[in-house]
Order: structure tokens, then sequence, then C-alpha cells
């Protein structure tokens, strides 16, 4: 199991921004590299689902509902990734979780919770 730290979860009103970050502590560089990583987020009485993707080329995925809001973006230097998410929604409430996938299998963090009030 790969130890996956992740942080920077808060209460905001709607409209306003948080960054999350996830970090990887004891991967080496070159490998983290290599990994692709993701946020899910889980809110009260539903199923985990996938927010955002990055892939060790960059590339991204979305999902629809936080497409033009949310940005993920990864330092490979710092063996960080992080999630920066705008005009928040009382429907991004959650708690969030990062995944470091390698080798095809998820490595999950504790989870940052993440409350938007209206």
């Amino acid at each position: 199991q790969v130890p996956v730290v992740d942080s920077g979860g808060g209460s905001v009103q709607a409209g306003g921004s948080l960054r999350l970050s996830c970090a990887a502590p004891t991967t080496i560089l070159s490998v983290f590299s290599s990994d692709t990583i993701a946020w899910y987020r889980q809110a009260p009485g539903k199923v985990r689902e996938l927010v955002a993707k990055i892939a060790p080329d960059r590339g991204t995925n979305y999902s629809d509902s936080v497409k033009g809001r949310f940005t993920i973006s990864r330092d490979n230097g710092k063996k960080r990734a992080y999630l920066q998410m705008n005009n928040l929604k009382s429907e991004d409430t959650g708690v969030y979780y990062c995944s470091i996938i390698r080798y095809g299998s998820d490595n999950w963090g504790q989870g940052t919770q993440v409350t938007v009030s209206s």
C-alpha cells in the first residue's frame, strides 16, 4: 500500500474556492511521475464518484459536474497533486479522496472534508 496524504478541505460559502493537496511522501520521485492521480468525492448517502484524473503525460479528465470550475494539476518534483476548486456549489459538499493509481490499483488517502454552504 502506498501512503497517500490528502489535505486542504474546509468550509466555504457558495462561490468560494479551495485547493486540495495530495502528497506521496514515501514514493520515489521517478515512480510518482509514472502514476495516475485521481480525486474522488463522496457525499452523504451517495457512492464515491470520480471528480478528476491526471495521467503521467498530464492529460486530464473531469466529471461533467465540475468541468470549467475545477482544475487538477501535478508537481512531480514535489510528489504532489492538486485540485483547485473554484465557484464552489453546495452540491460539491462531501469527503474528497485522493487516489494514486499504480499498477492498476487505487491507493487512497484518508479523505478531506469539503463543506459548501449556500
